[in-house]
């Protein structure tokens, strides 16, 4: 049996970093035996084929040897460098005119995509200036053909704002336009949006309140709407991305299914369900920390007014600071249910 130690040793230089890790990011090393193959072949100037280590002919060090069969030569690196690299130089080439030839196919396609995109309507679009947002919004709801959604936060509306919405509101629903608005509860004490939810409601709208109302939101049908673009004034996004729409429409449709209906023709606005609901909001807004001010803004509601609020709340709990007022709302049970 013939000694395995005897038998050439099979090794890839190629995959054999220096340091024997394959994750090694120092260059890849040639092995030992290889080195020491070579030294060898350099010095008795050839070496019978089995004591030639593998890598030694794929790297073209050793070829045969034609005037002694069953031997190899060694050859100098230089020399053996272009039999070894020109396949790789020309698999890279044949790379770099793949990589060109799809690149210019491609650019073709992005110029066809260009051209059946360009007449269409932008998904997004920023609008800017109080006259160019007012008539977006006549444009897009002359063209409304169901329903117009609307959610208005921060409480009562200026007069010229509801006067101006008044007049497109009634024309849309001459047309036979469903329209649902939602404000928020401290409307029902503000006397020109309530004239303007009169006026509407008599033409067949609905409107309905909650404690707190997100952002403002029109939606169009299903397939154009308007938001804020940022929190400067006169600024609009018109969305024309039919699923962005129909994410804000659904939006819309779950806060209406917890909304108070306000029907002007019947007293009292101000319900017990209205009063609750709003200091509930108020009192979750004090334990989580929020100042008069910021309350005031959310629910539409004066700083002064929500100041009173928290004055009777402080008086019936026994409270002497806001941080002692936050904890006992929060363990009186007034937020339960």
């Amino acid at each position: 049996m013939k000694d395995d130690q005897s038998r050439p040793p099979a090794c890839d230089c190629r995959e054999s970093p220096a340091d024997g890790s394959r994750d090694s990011p120092e260059p890849e090393q040639p092995c030992e035996a290889a080195l020491a193959v070579y030294r060898r072949a350099l010095v008795t100037g050839g070496l019978p084929r089995d004591e030639v280590t593998g890598c030694l002919v794929a790297l073209h060090l050793m070829v045969a040897d034609r005037e002694s069969p069953g031997s190899m030569i060694p050859v100098p690196p230089e020399t053996a460098s272009y039999a070894a690299l020109a396949p790789l130089q020309e698999a890279i080439l044949e790379r770099r005119r793949t990589l060109r030839a799809t690149r210019a196919t491609l650019s073709v396609f992005e110029s066809l995509y260009a051209d059946v995109h360009r007449s269409e309507q932008p998904a997004l679009t920023p609008l800017s200036g109080a006259a160019v947002i007012s008539r977006a919004l006549d444009a897009g709801a002359a063209g409304c053909r169901e329903e117009v959604r609307t959610a208005h936060p921060g409480g009562g509306r200026p007069a010229h704002v509801l006067q101006e919405a008044l007049i497109r509101d009634l024309g849309n629903l001459r047309r036979g336009v469903r329209q649902r608005t939602i404000y928020q509860h401290t409307v029902r004490s503000d006397r020109a949006t309530l004239s303007y939810i009169e006026q509407v409601t008599a033409a067949g709208a609905e409107v309905r309140t909650l404690a707190e109302v997100v952002d403002r939101v029109i939606v169009l049908d299903r397939d154009l709407a308007f938001v804020p673009f940022s929190d400067e004034p006169h600024r609009a996004l018109r969305i024309q991305h039919p699923s962005l729409v129909r994410f804000l429409a659904r939006g819309f449709d779950e806060a209406w299914a917890r909304a108070v209906p306000v029907r002007p023709e019947r007293a009292p606005l101000r319900t017990p369900v209205i009063t609750s609901d709003l200091q509930r909001t108020i009192l979750l807004a004090v334990v989580n920390g929020e100042t008069d001010a910021s309350i005031a803004r959310r629910i539409g509601m004066s700083r002064r007014s929500v100041a009173e609020h928290m004055r009777k709340v402080s008086e019936q709990l026994g409270s002497t600071s806001r941080a002692q007022l936050g904890y006992l709302v929060a363990t009186s049970g007034l937020l339960d249910g």
